[in-house]
This record gives C-alpha cells, structure tokens and sequence, in this order.
C-alpha cells in the first residue's frame, strides 16, 4: 500500500482501540518496521492527529476525533450486512430496527457498486421464531443495564428450582441458543450468569447499583481471563 494509504490505515488501527497498544502490534499489523512506525506517527501528530503515547508505553487515540469517511471493501460491506441481518433476527425490536437504519445510512453514502452488493448480499439469517416475551424482556434488561438500574427476577435454575433475586446486570452475551445476563447477584454477592429464558418474571426498579457498570464489566474480564480489545 501507499504510505498515504498506510498513515489512513493506521489511524483506522489505533481508533478500533480504547486503550494504548503497542508499537510491536501496530507495525507488525502494517507490516512496517517500528522505526517506520515511529515515523509515520510523528508525521500524523505533525499534521494534527490526536495521538498520545510514546514508545515502550503503546499509543492511542484521543477520544473525539473523527476520521473523514471511509470507503468500504466489499468483504466489510458483507460482514455489516451479515452482523445488521443477525441482530434484526435475533435481538429485540428496537435494537433490530436500530440494525436496519444503520444498514441504510451506510446504503446512502457508498458508492453504486457497494451499495449493490449490500441491498443484494447473498449472505442470509433464518428465522427463529424467538418468543416476544423473551424479546421483551431483553429490551427490558438492556435499559436497565443503560441506567444502571437493579433488576428484580424469578429465577429457575437447571433443576428447576425458582428463587427470587435482585441483581446487578452490566452485560449481555448473545451465544447461537441461549442469550445470557452478566450481572452481581446479591443473594449469592457474586457475578452470576443468568439465562434469560429461565427468567420467569422480571421487574425493573429504579434502584441505581452502587457500582458503575464499566467496573462490573472489568471484573468479568478479569475474573474471566479476557483482554481487553
């Protein structure tokens, strides 16, 4: 690629990162040596770009910069319709509806040809014929999460058995048959699994959790052994 081409692709690099990363990964992601590497951030920062950290420490970009629009390559253009056609599936119906305006803005700014292949992807989802109650209740929950609010649920575990519990919920985990609330369970004072479709009954309060959602969702990484990206 063309070192305009590069310092484009790098700055795409560093913006898919909330956190520093280093030098050895970006430039082995560009396949460029670390001393072009270097270069080619002194250049970005000289032209304005955003860009902290030093060698040793690893580089991120400020929050708040917008690149110009880019241009899609038609196996992104695939991935978006592929992941937009899975979430209006098999989510609730805001986030679905969510999926199918995001799909036709971005049919609204790519050139012809791409917007061709993204009305006329191949790549399809069948139904699933998910229960609106289930959906409900993960629109539900995904609010509460939003306002970081407690939830109040019947819980029947795998023997069956119903116990009332109040919860904390910071995350949910779409799996191919089962979706999954992440959340500290005070009955247990512990980060719990839920299955959502053994929650029979579910209240949301308007009780905030003493935790932010982001520390919550830290300590799962942690306790789960999972970087961050």
């Amino acid at each position: 690629m063309s070192r305009s081409e590069r310092l484009l692709e790098l700055l795409q690099l560093l913006r898919g990162h909330r956190y520093p990363v280093s030098g050895v990964d970006l430039a082995a992601k560009l396949g460029i040596s670390l001393r072009t590497l270097y270069r080619d951030i002194r250049s970005l920062q000289a032209q304005g770009a955003p860009i902290e950290g030093e060698a040793g420490l690893g580089y991120v970009l400020r929050a708040g910069f917008v690149l110009p629009p880019l241009m899609f390559t038609p196996d992104e253009i695939e991935a978006l319709v592929l992941g937009a056609r899975w979430v209006s599936e098999r989510t609730d119906a805001e986030l679905a509806e969510g999926a199918r305006r995001a799909l036709s803005k971005i049919s609204a700014i790519v050139t012809p040809e791409l917007r061709y292949r993204l009305e006329e992807s191949a790549l399809l989802i069948g139904p699933k014929g998910e229960d609106q109650l289930y959906l409900s209740q993960i629109l539900k929950i995904r609010k509460a999460i939003e306002s970081e609010f407690k939830l109040l649920i019947s819980y029947g575990d795998k023997d069956r058995q119903r116990t009332q519990r109040v919860i904390w919920p910071f995350a949910i985990g779409f799996f191919d048959d089962v979706r999954v609330v992440m959340a500290w369970c005070e009955l247990r004072s512990d980060i719990r699994h839920f299955r959502i479709d053994r929650i029979k009954e579910l209240v949301v309060t308007e009780d905030v959790y003493p935790q932010r959602r982001q520390q919550l969702l830290n300590a799962w990484y942690k306790l789960n052994n999972i970087s961050r990206k």
